[in-house]
């Protein structure tokens, strides 16, 4: 494919600064079509960022000849239905994250781009993202010697929207979600583990919903093992007051130790035996950038992709082990 001409399905608010516009950036790729259940919001998508075609079916923009590759944008629940039926039409898919809503329709999603040879890549663009690749590069150079503990915490304040009994958002609902935010957050978090460190074994975990704002989780702590016998230990809790917010990971070594956020952009911090230093974590404009262009390079026979169904399979089973033990 010389020309990977995009349609998106689910062209909501992740895709207007986060996505979008980066496949439009990339040399031999653009948006043709995008799709929305409400045609107006589809229509004025279209407008606002230059795309000629829009669609309130999801099936009409499969179905469009002018379009060779599909990016779903939709909650999980329904990406393993939309993946299938691009892929039934020929079409590679990019898909957010997580993979699905349950391992199960991961699966599927696995087994149809197997049967049907063709790409699945998913949205963890962090395997991407300039901090987190020094943070690996650091690790492989051994600045903090041997690998041996790593400690996460995510603590965050519930949001305005958790209290609208009568509307949560979908990231609270399980049906849509597969689970809370830590579905949505954590994703993001152990993908990139497994990216530097391997598959890990659940040790242990504790699921709790604190705050009784929403029927799913909002509290979870689990320890795991890693591959050369690397502890972790992880904490989130999605319903801390105000004063006590914290997004850090923590990386020590025989050596050294390694800190940094995971959806703050704040400088990586190194601390070893040479000392102290800094490196700076510049965000995006349009943070899945790196990854599209890895996807759109493979698509054009010119790379490989570091985020695909295989990788993202493991971390959706992960994150079932640790909330369900399935």
């Amino acid at each position: 494919m010389k020309q990977i001409k995009w349609g998106i399905i689910g062209c909501g608010n992740v895709t207007e600064m986060k996505s979008g516009p980066a496949f439009n950036q990339i040399k031999g790729s653009s948006i043709v079509a995008v799709m929305r259940r409400d045609t107006s919001k589809a229509a004025d998508y279209a407008k606002r960022h230059g795309i000629a075609k829009w669609y309130g079916d999801a099936q009409e923009l499969i179905n469009d000849d002018e379009v060779n590759a599909i990016y779903i944008a939709t909650p999980p629940d329904t990406h393993a239905y939309y993946t299938i039926k691009a892929l039934q039409a020929g079409k590679p898919v990019y898909v957010e994250k997580p993979m699905a809503v349950d391992l199960k329709q991961a699966k599927q999603m696995l087994e149809a781009s197997r049967n049907y040879k063709i790409p699945v890549f998913v949205a963890y663009y962090r395997r991407a993202l300039s901090g987190f690749l020094k943070v690996k590069e650091l690790i492989e150079k051994q600045e903090i010697g041997e690998v041996k503990e790593i400690r996460l915490d995510l603590l965050l304040a519930a949001r305005a929207e958790d209290y609208y009994k009568d509307n949560l958002p979908w990231r609270v609902i399980a049906e849509k979600a597969g689970g809370g935010y830590f579905f949505d957050l954590a994703s993001h978090q152990l993908d990139w583990l497994e990216f530097v460190f391997g598959k890990a074994e659940v040790i242990s975990s504790e699921v709790k919903n604190l705050s009784g704002l929403y029927p799913v989780e909002d509290f979870v702590q689990a320890k795991l093992l890693y591959q050369q016998k690397i502890s972790f230990s992880g904490t989130w809790n999605f319903c801390v007051s105000n004063q006590d917010i914290r997004d850090r990971i923590e990386i020590f070594g025989s050596k050294g130790k390694i800190s940094f956020s995971s959806f703050e952009f704040e400088p990586v911090v190194l601390e070893n035996e040479s000392g102290i230093q800094t490196f700076p974590f510049e965000k995006p404009e349009h943070v899945q950038k790196q990854l599209i262009q890895q996807v759109v390079s493979q698509l054009q026979g010119n790379g490989q992709c570091v985020s695909t169904d295989e990788t993202a399979f493991t971390t959706n089973a992960l994150m079932e082990k640790i909330i369900y033990n399935r």
